[in-house]
């Protein structure tokens, strides 16, 4: 008994990361010190790589960079839930070794949103990823956080993803 779906028979929603299937450079900013009013980011270059799993509800990706002297090795996992239709994404990576919490939500109009209560430093925030410019060859990607509830964010770390090759 087949236990996944079909790829032509996946809810709606399902789908909205197959852009992200393939191979991609990434130029990383990252806000160097977070919640201080710092304007100082590192740049630094980084591979992904994202394959599809469980029928075509999810993807996994493989993130490698050289970061600050340190060979960072991380992995997202994304899983959509038909029933919300909400995608949840968990991040976990080689430097803390601990899975974070998720954020959760979905795109609109080429847009996505998610969002998760978290903490920085021992700082209550409000996580939001976003993803935005959306085409076959590029996507950009990023993280802010918020210790009023949404009221403002700071911006802390920016991916420009470039695709290697044909899409997957």
């Amino acid at each position: 008994m087949n236990s996944t779906p079909a790829e032509n028979s996946l809810p709606g929603g399902a789908q909205d990361f197959d852009f992200l299937l393939g191979e991609w450079k990434i130029h990383n900013r990252r806000l160097t010190e977070r919640l201080v009013d710092a304007d100082t980011w590192d740049e630094f270059e980084a591979t992904l790589s994202v394959r599809s799993i469980l029928g075509g509800l999810g993807n996994v990706d493989e993130f490698r960079a050289n970061w600050n002297g340190k060979q960072v090795e991380a992995v997202t996992l994304r899983v959509f839930n038909p029933s919300t239709e909400e995608w949840s994404l968990y991040w976990v990576d080689n430097l803390t070794a601990v899975v974070q919490p998720p954020v959760v939500g979905r795109f609109r109009d080429g847009r996505g949103e998610f969002f998760a209560r978290d903490t920085h430093d021992g700082i209550p925030v409000l996580a939001r990823f976003i993803w935005s410019g959306i085409s076959g060859t590029s996507a950009t990607w990023e993280q802010a956080f918020s210790i009023d509830d949404g009221r403002t964010w700071e911006k802390n770390w920016t991916m420009e993803f470039n695709r290697i090759g044909e899409a997957a």
